[in-house]
Formats: structure tokens, C-alpha cells, sequence
């Protein structure tokens, strides 16, 4: 039996979603951009997911604004923001964000600007001292996740927002959403947030459609140019089998019955296992059940073995977890997100990611940490070298 515990890196869609995507391409196929009445009835189709979208998360309707994914929605929201200067500004995200972000971020150095990293402290969360001394007037933008990717740690949004307003209120804070949309509560506009990333495929729908919420008023120069759909913002042929499956992946996992309770106490229950379980084993990030820790992320650290190591012995009993970030993991580099918890290199060579959806069970939990508990037992009489 195949337990599935990759989730931070994709989903497997809702039957709902493959249903939603299949009818699409079938029957409502038309360019959602044409005048005749079956491209308006798709076009209709997509406004009624942006209302979905909006309303999971205190938006506008208007504000949504559809993209490939999680990449493009943050590459948008930084590059976009960064071509609007016209002098040298400063940019400011946290030691422990995902590519995506740390890549724009290093393009955004390239075209001049004052690029700074934000510290977390040693529970991956970030730290509020250092970002009051960092945030300074001339601040452009303030970028920083949701939840980590890696950790599960929930940064504190709000305290953020009012340093802001203090420090630099005309700079835009950018929240990268990708592994918090619909698993840990937010509103936008309560929290004044600018711009909000997500992606469907972490929430069980499909690969290649997300969003970025464009807080109203927020001016940003398109990455993509062409036809102008979007409002000008995301040129090019609207996915509408994408966004089709991601209306119904917002519908279908919004009807879930208490779906982040659920995956909070399979976590709990993962966490105290595999503590009682593995002698030095550590938990990376918030402890679960602390109010800054995400329902849904547990990062552990191994002793003595290798994660890589660990992940292909669980592999082979088909379970399958991760140790780290699915979009840099082919570089089989140390996690520098872990590192800079201040983590040493053995211990975070030696980390595992297991990310839960609303479909694990305690069954699975079980046996998954019973494995990785004897397959550590087994791998660590061998001398690392």
C-alpha cells in the first residue's frame, strides 16, 4: 500500500478536480477572450472561481488575477514591482524563502536595487527585531511566506504589516501563499497584504494554473506581454481547464469536514512516534500544536543517517516523504532555509519533510513512522562519511 506523505510538493487531484478539467477540454473548450456565447459562458466559468478564490481569502473578486502557479505569481509580484522604481530601492524577504522568491530577489539585485535577507530565529520563524532594524524608508517591498515550505513555521503577517506602517508604509508587502492557502486561515484584507501568491497543485487540483491577488490600487509592470489579458497583467490564452480544476480543488477541499484539525493531530501523533522512537531525532521548526506551526509540515532531523539515505530505505517500502524543497531538490545541496535555523550540516542533511493532506489517516501515520523509526535503526549502525 502506497502511503503518500510528499504532499508540500504536489497533490493528488480530487476526483472533482480531473471531472471539472475533463469537461473543460471536452465540452467548454473555447477562448474564454472570444465574443461568442459559449467563450462568454467560459469566461463566466472563470469569474465565478475568482469570486471562489476571494472570498477563501477576504479579496476582491476583481483583485484575482490568474497565472501558471505558485513561480510565475511571485516572480510577477517582485519583478513586477521592481521595474516600477526609478531609482535604487531596497527589498527586503526572509532567509528561508522558497526559489521562487530568492531567485527574483537576485534578479532584482541585478537590476540595482538594495536586496536584504531577513533572519529567522532557530524556530524558522522571523525575527522581528532584526526586520525593525532592516525596514527603513526607502523600503520598496517586503516579501515573506505564509507558511514555510520546509518547516511548516507560520510567519507573523500582522506584526510584519504594523512594523510597516510605522517603518516604511509605502512599501508593499508580498506574501508568498503556496503552502497556506486553505490550510492556515487569512485575510487580506484585514491584514492589508498586497500581493498574495498560490498555486493550485497544493491543493489537490491542477498542475500549471494559480493566482495572484493584486490588493486594489497596486500598480505592477507585467512580466509577460502579448494580448493583454488580465488587465494587462498576465498576457496569453486564459487555461481554462486549469482554472476550471481549481475552482472545483477550492470547492471541493473548502467541504472537507475540520480538514486542518485533522492533519494537526495526524502530525501531533507522526511527531511524538518518531521522538519516542528515534533516540536525538529533532523536530526543525515550531513544535506541533504552537500556535505558529502549520497543520500540515513536519520537519525531523535524523541522526547519524542521511536523509536522502533514509528517503529511498522508505521509498522502497512505498512510502514516499521528501527532504526538502521538490523545486531544488535534484540539486542535493544542504537546505540553506534549515541552515539558516541554525541547524549544523550533518543535522540538516539529515532532515526529512513528511507533509500530510486531509486524506492520510492515522493507519498510514503509523506505519509510516514505525518504518522510518526501524529503517533509521538499521541505516545508523553504518558510519557516515
Amino acid at each position: 500500500m502506497e502511503i503518500y506523505l510528499d504532499n508540500s510538493a504536489t497533490t493528488r487531484p480530487f476526483d472533482a478536480v480531473v471531472d471539472a478539467v475533463c469537461a473543460c477540454m471536452r465540452d467548454t473548450f473555447y477562448n474564454a477572450s472570444a465574443a461568442y456565447r459559449p467563450a462568454v459562458d467560459a469566461e463566466r466559468r472563470m469569474r465565478a472561481v475568482r469570486g471562489q478564490i476571494a472570498r477563501a481569502l477576504g479579496a476582491r473578486e476583481d483583485e484575482v488575477v490568474f497565472v501558471s502557479g505558485g513561480t510565475e505569481a511571485d516572480n510577477l509580484a517582485i519583478l513586477g514591482t521592481a521595474a516600477l522604481q526609478r531609482k535604487p530601492m531596497r527589498f527586503l524577504c526572509s532567509a528561508v524563502e522558497h526559489p521562487a522568491v530568492l531567485e527574483a530577489m537576485a534578479r532584482v539585485k541585478e537590476m540595482g536595487h538594495d536586496v536584504r535577507t531577513l533572519p529567522v530565529t532557530s524556530r524558522g520563524v522571523l525575527d522581528l527585531d532584526a526586520a525593525e532594524a532592516l525596514l527603513s524608508p526607502d523600503t520598496a517591498l517586503v516579501s515573506v511566506m505564509q507558511v514555510n515550505n520546509e518547516t511548516g513555521a507560520v510567519q507573523p503577517i500582522a506584526a510584519l504589516r504594523a512594523l510597516m506602517d510605522r517603518l516604511c508604509p509605502g512599501a508593499r508587502l508580498h506574501v508568498d501563499g503556496v503552502q497556506g492557502f486553505l490550510r492556515v486561515p487569512v485575510s487580506l484584507s484585514a491584514l492589508r497584504v498586497d500581493l498574495y501568491a498560490l498555486s493550485a497543485h497544493k491543493i489537490h487540483g491542477p498542475k500549471g494554473v494559480g493566482a495572484l491577488v493584486v490588493r486594489k490600487g497596486t500598480r505592477l509592470a507585467p512580466v509577460l506581454l502579448g494580448g493583454g489579458q488580465e488587465g494587462g497583467l498576465r498576457s496569453g490564452t486564459y487555461n481554462t481547464p486549469g482554472i476550471a480544476g481549481m475552482g472545483a480543488a477550492v470547492e471541493a477541499f473548502s467541504a472537507l469536514e475540520d480538514p486542518c484539525g485533522r492533519m494537526a493531530r495526524l502530525k501531533d501523533a507522526l511527531a511524538q512516534r518518531l521522538l519516542a522512537g528515534v533516540p536525538g531525532a529533532r523536530i526543525n521548526g515550531p513544535l506541533p500544536g504552537e500556535p505558529d506551526a502549520a497543520p500540515h509540515i513536519l520537519n525531523v532531523s535524523f541522526p547519524n543517517v542521511r536523509g536522502e539515505v533514509l528517503l529511498h530505505a522508505l521509498e522502497g517500502q512505498g512510502i514516499y516523504v521528501s527532504t526538502g524543497s521538490a523545486c531544488s531538490s535534484h540539486g542535493r545541496k544542504v537546505s540553506q532555509g534549515l541552515r539558516a535555523l541554525g541547524l549544523s550540516p550533518q543535522q540538516a542533511e539529515g532532515a526529512i519533510r513528511f507533509s500530510l493532506s486531509p486524506m492520510n489517516t492515522p493507519q498510514e501515520i503509523e506505519r509510516a513512522a514505525d518504518a522510518a523509526i526501524a529503517a533509521h535503526a538499521q541505516l545508523s549502525q553504518f558510519r557516515r562519511r
